[in-house]
């Protein structure tokens, strides 16, 4: 028995080679910050904040005509904002400022939020 993702009438899409050269990056950048925090090796941990932002701007920026891949990847950079404050204030031993991260981690929520009841709503309006 075949599982079905899409619907009839749902578009499928493909991410296109170069596109996924940077997502790869992408993750190789996120792991050694992260690994990095970690380790607590503070200065490879502060400097891979800027390369792992860059590529999530940047994949956002390439998948800006497919809607559900920009809501997923701005929620991703807001993921990513948030983890780096996270860490910075771990670093300098500010935990109290963790409190802060709820701002971008509460936007990218939002924002997957709203894709998705934006979606189930117009799923609605269609059917009708």
């Amino acid at each position: 028995m075949k599982l079905f993702l899409y619907m009839k009438n749902e578009q499928v899409y493909t991410i296109p080679a170069r596109f996924r050269r940077t997502e790869n990056l992408h993750i190789v950048f996120w792991l050694i910050k992260d690994m990095s925090w970690a380790m607590l090796w503070k200065p490879l941990g502060i400097a891979m904040i800027a390369p792992t932002l860059i590529a999530a701007l940047i994949i956002t920026y390439q998948t800006r005509k497919i809607k559900t891949e920009v809501f997923h990847n701005l929620a991703v950079t807001c993921w990513i904002c948030a983890n780096a404050f996270w860490m910075l204030c771990e670093f300098n031993n500010k935990d109290a400022w963790r409190n802060f991260t709820i701002i971008p981690f509460g936007l990218g929520l939002g924002l997957i939020g709203y894709y998705y009841v934006a979606e189930a709503i117009k799923k609605l309006w269609l059917k009708n």
